[in-house]
C-alpha cells in the first residue's frame, strides 16, 4: 500500500512557465523545502525544550549535583 500523499498548490502562470523552462523537478524541490522547515521546526521546538530544561536545572542546588554524580560513580 502506497504511503504517499498528494499536494496541491496554485502558482502564478508566469511561475510555472520557467519552472518548466529551466527544467525545475517541482517535486523535489517541494519535498526538500518540506523536509528543512520541519527539520528547522524541530531544532526550534529542542531548543526550546532545553531552555526549559536548564531554567528547572538552574533551580537545583550545586551541591546536590555533585551529591547525585558521585553515588552514580560508585553504585558503577
Amino acid at each position: 500500500m502506497k504511503k504517499d500523499i498528494t499536494i496541491t498548490v496554485r502558482i502564478p502562470i508566469k511561475m510555472k512557465e520557467e519552472l518548466k523552462r529551466y527544467g525545475v523537478e517541482v517535486s523535489k524541490v517541494v519535498r526538500k523545502s518540506l523536509e528543512e522547515e520541519i527539520k528547522k521546526r524541530k531544532l526550534e521546538e529542542l531548543k526550546n525544550a532545553a531552555g526549559r530544561l536548564g531554567v528547572l536545572l538552574a533551580k537545583i542546588p550545586d551541591d546536590e549535583i555533585i551529591r547525585t554524580i558521585r553515588e552514580a560513580r560508585e553504585s558503577r
